[in-house]
């Protein structure tokens, strides 16, 4: 009895191991799933755009800096750092932050985010002056949600105003007032509707033209942020591949075509032209190819030197930035 137990073990193991993808399982997206989640949250709850995953020049250092997302409603913009901290976490006199007890399993500590999203906000409104938008007092603001469920903060009342903990962030509501009504403060001073109207075109123009990560969503709710670099496969796989450059596509999403047969296992990739018009390429503009599904999409995500393997079968889509 024993001998067949351990002998199903085996083979369960070695089925288990066969069809699992072990790139997409290798991958650590909890924090990307939690960026992703409060976008969405966001977008729904106040009607506004959010952009994710931004990477805006800055003049002072000649690199880029990272933000993890900017909302954009009428009247109000606001720069929003994500940190998916669990655990403990406390604030030191210095203002930085201490966690214990995390996913992590060791102390970590933390210079104080809420200077740190300042920091970035000015460098993307010194952004914005380069390209033609002068924003109004107030007009620009800063909030660091803390979206994990497992997240203890000792003593609250020592975070920032600007700080939004799991608690509050599970009681959000759509009223502008019910918790970010610091958010509108001064937004319409001297302005006419007319001037925030035409502030509010052009910001989501530039926003949605500004450099950023390219993002690859996988099976199973997962996002990675990073590079697409290339694919890899079949010399005429690779061959139909060709046109998918970063300058001429935006958006490519996989379709299952066939699973079994004698034929491999194939798989449409439809992609959209590039477009920099408001309204996007339209639904006919959409041009696909078929290849197989053994096809590998070559991903560096951010905050890695590690290039990734991703079989496009576990693939759902994949946005590329100019």
């Amino acid at each position: 009895m024993w001998v067949e137990i351990f002998c199903g073990l085996i083979i369960y193991r070695m089925f288990r191991g066969f069809f699992r993808d072990d790139d997409v399982l290798d991958v650590e997206t909890s924090d990307s799933r939690a960026l992703f989640s409060v976008a969405n949250r966001l977008e729904k709850l106040y009607r506004g755009k959010v952009y994710v995953g931004l990477r805006i020049p800055d003049a002072d250092t000649g690199s880029r800096q990272n933000i993890d997302m900017v909302l954009v409603t009428k009247g109000e913009a606001v720069v929003i750092s994500v940190m998916n901290l669990s655990g403990f976490v406390s604030v030191n006199a210095d203002g930085s932050w201490l966690c214990e007890g995390g996913s992590k399993h060791r102390a970590e500590r933390l210079i104080d985010p809420v200077v740190e999203t300042k920091r970035r906000a000015s460098i993307l409104e010194s952004y914005l002056e380069q390209r033609g938008v002068a924003l109004t007092e107030g007009y620009l603001s800063c909030k660091v949600v803390l979206p994990h469920p497992k997240l203890s903060n000792i003593h609250s009342s020592y975070f920032p105003s600007e700080v939004i903990t799991y608690d509050q962030w599970v009681q959000l509501k759509p009223e502008p007032k019910s918790m970010f009504s610091g958010w509108m403060k001064g937004a319409f001073c001297g302005g006419k509707k007319e001037m925030q109207e035409s502030i509010h075109q052009k910001l989501n123009f530039i926003l949605g033209t500004a450099p950023m990560w390219d993002r690859l969503e996988l099976k199973g709710n997962k996002y990675a942020l990073g590079e697409f670099l290339e694919f890899k496969g079949k010399r005429e796989d690779i061959q139909a591949l060709k046109t998918i450059k970063r300058s001429k596509v935006s958006r490519l999403v996989i379709q299952k075509t066939s699973m079994f047969g004698l034929a491999p296992s194939t798989l449409q990739v439809l992609y959209s032209p590039r477009d920099y018009r408001s309204e996007g390429a339209s639904a006919s503009e959409w041009k696909e190819v078929t290849v197989r599904s053994s096809t590998e999409v070559l991903f560096q995500p951010e905050n890695s030197t590690k290039v990734r393997k991703f079989k496009v079968s576990s693939v759902v889509s994949l946005c590329l930035t100019a």
